[in-house]
């Protein structure tokens, strides 16, 4: 008994099974996919089991494409076409468009299925527009998931990306070096592996920037990232990509829910799609559309097919199931099935996390209350070149050595510097300083090529190059130039200001020591001269007392010396000599003192008016013609090759009236001159720098200026630089007039948008006299007030006529001197007289009586002397009337 009813049983399940309509369904895989195979059977079972409802039973086929082989991967899938095909489902990254058309052709229903990495791409791609972003560098943690999204990007996207499939310490450097650098920057990977690559751009020097950081949480564990926590320190704000919990439930089933923590989206994603296929197909079955496989021979051609019901009552029963439910989207452009997705778009600031807004494919994005989503501040990479003072690296006042910043890169100054960070501010942008490599303004190579910032500029490697760059027409051709912000350089020449010998007695250094010794022969002469005629002319005072009664100035040897040393002072030597022969030897005297008084007086003021000339040079014109100085450039400096490029110009020039004189064809008396008409001095000017040799660098040039102390070397180099030196060092001074101006100018890339904004920019600087302002910071003329001796109108000095007062003080302590001999010798001479030796007696005298003796007179002093007339002894007086005159 019971046997019959097992049997029964099998033939009731048999009856059911043959009454089953099969149904085959091909998918297409990619080869990198080939892990969905270990899905199908559990997602068949389950489609089968919940939403066939008996009416149809599912068989399952998987052809894998490989992209390099297409050709033998289209055979395979033929081969399944043959044994018959209901449903191709195409999990391809783009969708296999050979296999779409053999279903179009042949009236198979033909559906694609998305990746589940595509809504993230999706939604970034859309912040992206909304930033107005042009480019971005996307990084992902396995090239799988980088070669699915640059299927859809290719495709769908409008902005040029750099994608990467790892991030190492190697790709970081690669990135750093990347020209243009990206805008922005996006990691798509889960919330393991999204700490692991964002440290290492952060190792890499990659997250700088506030806002061009983004962060694609591929799973629903986005709470663990430890930069959120605070357990990272994170110095910029990024924004961060997360899927809503909502759609891990409605892919599981459940609302509300848990997602559990090993949570994977795509298995359950196709599960839930295979299901819904399934449940299409069997309305299709109930409905009476028949959904029996076809078989297709790919070898003898597919005829295209006019029986379309089956594929449309697939459309409408699919349509109508999609717009009922609430965990799938229909892409209808792109005839593809995906999940539906939920992104919040949140911003990390300083380890804090706020919403800002979020994302659906029919919505968009969408922002919270009183949230914006702007760009970021943009961002270039600005090149420089060392050339003081536009720009030039901080160096320790001690020491001498660069200065580093937190990064330990070298910190730059200086004019350029401080009209880029002004640009940054007005244009809003952010930028990153580069030098180039070779730390010059660059040159153009045999081969075409450039070298140093115009190379660096020309290549990509920067955006905007802002230094001492002149307009050139050769840099013309390759880069842009906007409008000029410096308009006044050119080429001057530096020389070193003479040193003052100190020197106290450098009045005397006026006239020469023969000079000096004919003055003092003449004195001596003088004064000989003078005491011979007062001793034998007859009409002398000391010869005709009669003549000259009253007393008189007797010129011994010793008054005619004197009277000749003081007619040199303008006090005179007093009392001249009575005869006519000494006062005419006095008058010839005087004429010689005045004379050589007024040449000393003019000869000390002109030679202290020559010591304080600035320079022994007042032109380029003066220094190619003389020889004491040498000169020289900076090499390979743009001054070096102006000298080079007016001589070779000297010498075409030259050739040229060479010729047009020598031609017998034109009209040689129009050009018959004695002299060439071309001044040939830049050859002779490069001659001479070719033998000082140029120097290695500008500080070696000026060090050589400061060294020549007798202003015997000078140095041609740029106008600007050379005044900001000699307003810096006391020693320098300029010589003559600017010569081959020319502007500096900022340069961008040729057809740069940049162009024409800059220049509006420098425009309005200009109007607002801001670069005024810049050129007395650091042109500041006030700082040669703090230099000894900085004005060129200056009195003398206490060194020049030190020498004078050190002989007044000699004379002070030699008359101190003389006064203290004249003292002892006194004292001396009356000691002597009072105290008379006894004479020494040789010989026995014989004794007088005493009668005979003659006594001393008692000694009376006048107090007690008796009170008597004395008449006083009169010898003789001679009193004569006031104007009385001789008569013969």
């Amino acid at each position: 008994m019971e046997r019959k009813a097992l049997a029964a049983f099998v033939a009731l399940l048999t009856a059911v099974a043959n009454s089953q309509t099969p149904v085959r369904i091909l998918i297409a895989l990619e080869e990198a996919d080939a892990s969905v195979n270990g899905l199908i059977n559990d997602a068949v079972s389950y489609a089968e089991k919940d939403f066939s409802e008996g009416v149809i039973s599912v068989e399952v086929s998987t052809v894998q494409v490989a992209r390099e082989y297409e050709d033998e991967s289209f055979e395979s899938a033929c081969a399944l076409l043959y044994r018959g095909v209901s449903l191709i489902l195409d999990m391809t990254w783009t969708g296999w468009h050979k296999l779409r058309d053999i279903a179009a052709d042949s009236a198979i229903a033909y559906v694609r299925g998305d990746g589940v990495s595509t809504p993230f791409v999706q939604a970034m791609d859309d912040l992206l527009t909304v930033k107005n972003a042009t480019d971005a560098a996307l990084i992902f943690e396995s090239e799988k998931e980088l070669n699915q999204t640059l299927y859809y990007l290719i495709g769908y996207s409008i902005i040029r990306v750099v994608v990467l499939d790892e991030l190492t310490e190697a790709s970081a450097m690669k990135v750093r070096a990347m020209r243009p650098s990206p805008s922005y920057y996006t990691i798509y990977a889960t919330t393991s592996n999204m700490e692991t690559i964002f440290k290492a751009a952060i190792d890499g020097g990659l997250v700088k920037r506030d806002g061009t950081w983004n962060l694609v949480f591929t799973d629903f564990n986005y709470q663990d990232f430890r930069y959120l926590s605070g357990d990272l320190e994170l110095n910029v704000s990024v924004n961060v990509l997360t899927m809503k919990n909502e759609v891990c439930c409605r892919l599981i089933g459940e609302s509300p829910c848990t997602c559990p923590n090993d949570f994977q989206t795509f298995p359950r994603y196709f599960k839930r799609l295979i299901g819904l296929l399934v449940s299409v197909m069997s309305e299709v079955q109930k409905s009476g559309v028949t959904i029996e496989p076809k078989k297709i021979n790919c070898n003898q051609g597919i005829e295209v097919s006019t029986d379309n019901a089956t594929v449309q009552a697939f459309k409408k029963n699919l349509l109508t199931k999609l717009n009922t439910n609430d965990t799938f989207d229909y892409i209808a452009e792109r005839n593809v099935i995906s999940y539906q997705a939920a992104i919040d778009i949140r911003s990390i600031v300083q380890g804090r996390s706020r919403k800002i807004g979020e994302w659906s494919r029919q919505r968009k994005i969408t922002t919270e209350k009183g949230m914006e989503i702007s760009p970021a501040r943009r961002f270039f990479r600005i090149g420089t070149a060392e050339a003081i003072p536009w720009s030039y690296v901080k160096r320790d006042p001690v020491t001498g050595h660069p200065l580093l910043d937190e990064e330990g890169e070298e910190i730059w100054e200086g004019y350029c510097l401080d009209l880029i960070a002004k640009f940054a501010e007005q244009m809003d942008f952010d930028y990153e300083l580069v030098i180039p490599s070779t730390r010059d303004f660059g040159q153009r190579l045999p081969n075409g090529k450039w070298t140093g910032l115009v190379g660096d500029l020309l290549r990509g490697e920067i955006d905007i190059a802002v230094a001492a760059l002149t307009m050139t027409s050769e840099r013309e051709e390759v880069i842009d130039f906007v409008a000029p912000y410096y308009e006044q350089s050119g080429i001057l020449i530096a020389i070193r200001k003479p040193v003052r010998k100190t020197s106290l007695f450098k009045f005397m250094t006026v006239l020469r020591l023969e000079v000096w010794l004919s003055i003092v022969g003449a004195l001596t002469v003088t004064g000989v001269m003078i005491w011979l005629l007062d001793k034998y002319s007859p009409y002398s005072a000391r010869n005709n007392k009669k003549l000259y009664p009253y007393p008189c100035r007797d010129f011994t040897l010793k008054e005619s010396f004197w009277f000749a040393l003081t007619s040199f002072t303008p006090q005179g030597g007093g009392e001249a000599p009575k005869a006519l022969s000494g006062r005419t030897l006095v008058a010839a005297y005087w004429l010689f003192v005045v004379l050589m008084l007024a040449t000393f007086t003019a000869n000390l003021a002109a030679f202290l008016t020559v010591e304080r000339m600035q320079s022994p040079v007042q032109s380029l014109e003066q220094l190619a013609r003389q020889s004491r100085i040498n000169y020289t450039v900076h090499a390979n400096s743009h001054v070096h090759q102006y000298f080079i490029n007016m001589k070779n110009a000297e010498d075409k020039l030259y050739t040229v009236w060479k010729e047009i004189t020598l031609n017998s064809t034109s009209e040689q008396v129009e050009y018959r001159v004695w002299d060439y008409p071309i001044k040939e001095q830049y050859g002779h000017i490069l001659q001479a720098i070719t033998q000082a040799g140029p120097v290695a660098t500008v500080p070696a040039g000026f060090q050589k200026v400061v060294d020549s102390e007798n202003a015997e070397f000078a140095f041609i180099h740029d106008s600007a630089e050379i005044k900001y030196e000699v307003t810096k060092n006391c020693n320098l001074t300029e010589v003559g007039d600017v010569f081959a101006e020319q502007p500096y100018a900022i340069a961008v890339q040729q057809g740069s948008h940049l162009q024409e904004e800059i220049s509006k920019r420098i425009l309005d600087l200009q109007k607002d006299r801001y670069f005024e302002t810049l050129a007395s910071k650091y042109w500041n003329q006030s700082l040669r007030a703090s230099c000894p001796n900085s004005d060129d109108s200056e009195g003398i000095t206490l060194e020049s006529l030190g020498g004078v007062f050190i002989a007044t003080l000699f004379g002070l302590a030699l008359a101190m001197i003389t006064l203290a001999g004249e003292v002892i010798y006194y004292r001396k001479k009356n000691a002597a007289r009072k105290n008379p030796k006894p004479a020494v007696q040789t010989r026995t005298t014989r004794k007088m009586p005493e009668t005979l003796q003659m006594k001393p007179a008692p000694v009376v002093s006048l107090v007690d002397r008796p009170k008597q007339n004395i008449q006083p002894r009169v010898s003789h007086i001679s009193v004569y009337p006031r104007n009385f005159a001789f008569k013969d």
